[in-house]
């Protein structure tokens, strides 16, 4: 398939782009809900964190069948089956009158909105020049920190004039929308030809087996997983029961650290084609980045009650050197197996954010059974957080290919 033209190419990204935003608003929006949600339905950390888990856990469980059918059927047929369930997901979650309902629903609105990121991404492996993808990505997740922005002080603003049911109304809307506008602009997709006779099928075991793939699975799923369960969840109950936020103070605080991420994208997205054409590495700069994250987790740890948004917004802003791996992944593979690849890499990312989030909220309330107080539950589970991931970065640097020295 050919290269688009430049006009058509930013009509195609912000098509993808719309959709993305609103998924990205229903993957945060359990943070600025949880005071909410936690008062009316009675939830413990360990229920919170399912909740808001069950979304990754949707989200992992279509990424293998998901990345097939892309490869088959391309991202435009793809992902309007797949909105069609985040629509019925909204509006299962306006209407759940019981913890077991509002978690099947989050589980049905992880499923549908799990193509929107992979879809565009196997749709530019073949649409783009190399740099252009990777600023296409980091550019892509700019639009879903901006959907996580709206997900903190809008939506809390929202709360006193709408109620939180009747905002699920209007983002079932908001994605239905975003189906027309797919359908409208994103462009018809050639199946790659067949493999000449007597080559190796293409399959995910080629992709699990490959060197690159496995490198960067256990940093994905600890590293990048866990700063979106941070930021999509952990961050506004630290605010709240750690700081001594109160949920206005930490919805504003989650719109600061989005808006920092958001920035943060941007950024990447203007340096990015820069460091491709100078040689760069991806993995190097993987080496070299991610123990800035652990610093200030780290010092997060050892600040409590003294450390708010800011210094979260730092930790996930430091932790976005990870983000720049899932363009590389697919740049490894030849392109009839590109969806394979980011759907894979995506099923570590999202199991890693299911099990992060649900871990931290086990942790704390065993923690709080064995009489430690908030601050020093919390401390606790990010300490293992952060064991978690110093063990995956070792894992990373100690399977360094020479390519990367």
């Amino acid at each position: 398939m050919s290269l688009l033209a430049r006009g058509n190419a930013i009509v195609v990204f912000l098509a993808f782009a719309f959709a993305y935003f609103f998924s990205a608003l229903l993957r945060a929006v359990t943070a600025t809900l949880s005071p909410t949600l936690t008062a009316q339905f009675h939830l413990d950390a360990g229920d919170l964190g399912l909740l808001a888990g069950g979304f990754f856990l949707g989200f992992a469980a279509t990424q293998l069948p998901l990345g097939t059918w892309l490869d088959r059927h391309g991202p435009k047929k793809v992902i309007l089956a797949f909105l069609l369930l985040a629509v019925a997901g909204c509006l299962a979650f306006s209407a759940a009158t019981s913890f077991w309902g509002l978690l099947a629903a989050r589980v049905l609105c992880g499923i549908g909105v799990s193509a929107c990121l992979m879809a565009p991404l196997t749709g530019f492996r073949r649409w783009l020049t190399p740099a252009a993808q990777l600023r296409a990505n980091s550019w892509m997740l700019m639009t879903g920190s901006f959907g996580m922005l709206a997900s903190t002080l809008p939506v809390q603003w929202l709360m006193p004039v709408l109620g939180w049911r009747p905002l699920f109304w209007g983002l079932a809307i908001a994605v239905a929308v975003s189906m027309a506008l797919i359908a409208w602009t994103v462009p018809a997709w050639q199946t790659a030809p067949a493999a000449p006779p007597g080559a190796p099928r293409g399959g995910y075991a080629q992709v699990w087996a490959h060197p690159a793939f496995r490198r960067l699975a256990p940093l994905g799923f600890f590293g990048y997983g866990g700063m979106i369960a941070i930021q999509t969840l952990w961050a506004g109950p630290w605010m709240v029961r750690v700081a001594g936020y109160t949920p206005l103070q930490s919805a504003t605080g989650l719109f600061i650290i989005n808006s920092l991420m958001l920035c943060t994208f941007l950024a990447w997205g203007l340096v990015t084609p820069w460091l491709v054409r100078r040689g760069v590495s991806t993995n190097r700069l993987i080496a070299v980045g991610m123990p800035l994250s652990f610093i200030v987790l780290a010092g997060i740890i050892l600040a409590g009650p003294a450390a708010g948004a800011f210094a979260w917004a730092l930790f996930c802003m430091s932790s976005t050197f990870l983000a720049l791996a899932q363009p590389a992944v697919a740049l490894v593979f030849p392109q009839a197996l590109a969806g394979r690849a980011l759907s894979a890499y995506n099923l570590v990312v999202f199991a890693g954010v299911f099990a992060v989030q649900w871990g931290i909220g086990l942790l704390v309330d065993a923690l709080a059974a064995f009489g430690f107080g908030a601050t020093a539950s919390f401390r606790g589970a990010m300490a293992a957080f952060l064991a978690s991931c110093l063990l995956s970065y070792g894992f990373f640097i100690r399977a360094a290919d020479n390519s990367d020295r």
